[in-house]
């Protein structure tokens, strides 16, 4: 599961890779739940057939996905991670999978703890060829107690115990996850898929085209 994550620094960069121009409000680039940071989903009048409106945009939200029944925001630190395998029943994630709320989360890197050692080192996971990655995630918004709306997404995850490079996090009792890194070439496909197709996107990211980077006194990779 992924709690720790950096975005994209450079706005050319975010909107050369992701079709989309960055969110004028500053999100966070190093991310934890609750943080606001930034994701990119359909835009809901791409298909006005209005050439000045965008196919995608990009939208400040928190972390952690908050459904319209939350009561506080709070929520946001447990619901940064959905399973895939259970998203359309969990009270969390179902409204944002039935409705096919598809977005794409840009991150240079994610962080997940290696036990080999004995004890969690964060380690650095990155694409191999040194490009942003684009997660695959979902996105809701909440009504706050002001009357204005807060929105917030959550990284899909998948199983991982057999993933070459991803099986050697998280503690040696627990399942092994991965979040879903999606192909460039899939990015619009999965934002205009339908709630039935959603599954046929979660797919393990080849694990050659990752690289782990731990801290150089563990030599673990």
């Amino acid at each position: 599961m992924c709690a720790h994550y950096e975005g994209i620094k450079d706005p050319k960069t975010y909107a050369e890779r992701y079709s989309a121009a960055p969110p004028q409000e500053a999100g966070k680039v190093d991310l934890w739940p609750g943080y606001l940071g930034s994701y990119i989903r359909r835009h809901p009048h791409a298909d006005v057939g209005d050439e000045a409106v965008p196919e995608r945009e990009a939208v400040i939200g928190s972390f952690g996905l908050i459904p319209h029944w939350a009561t506080d925001a709070k929520l946001a630190r447990n619901t940064y991670n959905a399973r895939s395998e259970t998203a359309a029943s969990k009270p969390s994630f179902r409204d944002a999978w039935k409705k096919a709320r598809h977005c794409i989360i840009p991150a240079q890197a994610i962080y997940e703890p290696d036990w080999r050692s004995g004890k969690a080192v964060s380690t650095r996971i990155e694409r191999a060829d040194g490009q942003p990655m684009g997660i695959a995630g979902l996105w809701d918004s909440w009504k706050q107690a002001d009357g204005s709306w807060l929105h917030s997404y959550t990284m899909l995850t998948i199983n991982a115990d057999h993933h070459d490079l991803m099986k050697a996090f998280h503690k040696p009792t627990d399942e092994k996850r991965m979040v879903v890194i999606l192909p460039e070439a899939a990015y619009g496909d999965w934002l205009a898929a339908s709630a039935a197709d959603s599954m046929d996107f979660m797919q393990p990211y080849p694990s050659d085209r990752m690289a782990a980077i731990a801290p150089a006194a563990q030599g673990l990779f």
